[in-house]
């Protein structure tokens, strides 16, 4: 299974731990090479839906992430789909397509729990409502047969970004550094192996930390923090985990860390120290690797936010560029992988690896729904 595959035009769709939107983008795959890159757009939801989301975040947590769907998780989840569908309506209108243009979709769900320790991965969002609203086949569910396996079930992206590097002329060892709500990278070896994990947070902490502050929804290119200075006691006290020194492969739920410490600090100060935070986690993780990658490119929201990139490159010492830089567009990655994993589950090839997420071996994963 997996030989002799044909290409398929796959519509990848991705909600971050964020929050902040949908990812939508179009690749042309075999599930082994990226053949073509199609369209993509973002859709950045309303104040109403995050808070309805965030609402069932917290529910998921407060009942430990139980199958069980309790009643603000049931809502979410119908909003979940029907924002899905609303966003792949407008892709198709914007791009002159229809889904008969289209061979897969691949849905990745709102993430509102993730304890892999514990066996749970908690993903909403009803696939079948996507297959039936567009008449495609639908990919879904990345995460949980990694985690039954014993896996972390996360990241799931160093396949997608292994097939990046492979068609770059990028320096090697190289880190893929996706900056989403929470960092994870992708270190490529010589020989292209991987090594992957989630380091800390990104984006998370300082966004929810600026929203509490400013109203703003995020510190708009880094200017908040820039303006402060990272508070060092406030720091260390974050850095304080023993998550920062365990080995890899290991991954984390959007609110695995306590950021209370930099609420007492001004606006800028707290910006300042949640970014250096993120800066400072992602260098810990990289100090793990037994090798000392010549470039870091760091893809995702947070690729956006100059001032963090200068953070990150400083606290690794490793020349931290944006996407763009090598022609990637940072903002479609995610998106672009989940189309790209959702022609491997339709061909039965591996989406994780033991050195990506700990599985014993090469593990085939997600389902397939028909409309």
């Amino acid at each position: 299974m997996g030989q002799m595959t044909e290409r398929l035009r796959v519509l990848g769709m991705m909600s971050g731990t964020s929050m902040d939107g949908i990812e939508t983008a179009l690749i042309e795959t075999d599930g082994e090479s990226l053949i073509a890159f199609g369209p993509h757009e973002s859709f950045t939801f309303d104040h109403q839906s995050r808070e309805l989301l965030m609402a069932a975040k917290a529910s998921a947590r407060s009942v430990g992430g139980s199958s069980e769907r309790t009643a603000v998780m049931t809502e979410a989840e119908a909003l979940v789909g029907a924002l899905h569908v609303r966003a792949l309506e407008a892709f198709f209108v914007h791009n002159q397509m229809t889904a008969d243009d289209v061979d897969l979709i691949g849905f990745h769900g709102q993430t509102v729990f993730h304890a892999p320790d514990r066996g749970i991965t908690v993903q909403l969002g009803d696939a079948s409502v996507i297959a039936r609203a567009f008449r495609c086949e639908t990919a879904f569910d990345f995460r949980s047969s990694d985690v039954a396996a014993g896996g972390e079930g996360a990241p799931l992206a160093p396949v997608y970004h292994r097939a990046l590097v492979a068609r770059s002329d990028l320096p090697r060892p190289v880190v893929v550094l996706n900056l989403g709500g929470v960092a994870n990278f992708t270190a490529i070896d010589m020989e292209g192996d991987m090594i992957a994990c989630d380091t800390g947070p990104a984006n998370a902490l300082l966004d929810d930390f600026v929203a509490a502050r400013t109203g703003r929804p995020f510190d708009e290119s880094g200017r908040l923090a820039a303006s402060g200075s990272p508070d060092e006691a406030v720091l260390r006290k974050l850095m304080d985990d023993p998550y920062f020194t365990a080995p890899y492969p290991k991954s984390l739920d959007r609110d695995a860390f306590d950021p209370a410490p930099a609420y007492s600090l001004s606006d800028a100060d707290g910006a300042a120290t949640l970014t250096a935070f993120s800066a400072r986690s992602i260098a810990a993780g990289l100090a793990l690797l037994p090798f000392r990658p010549e470039l870091i490119v760091a893809t995702g929201g947070g690729a956006r936010n100059p001032h963090l990139l200068r953070m990150i490159g400083l606290e690794c010492r490793v020349e931290t560029i944006p996407a763009e830089r090598v022609g990637w567009t940072s903002q479609a990655i995610e998106a672009q992988c989940f189309a790209y994993l959702a022609a491997r589950v339709k061909y039965g090839l591996p989406i994780t690896f033991p050195t990506t997420t700990g599985v014993p071996a090469p593990l085939p994963g997600g389902r397939i729904v028909s409309p």
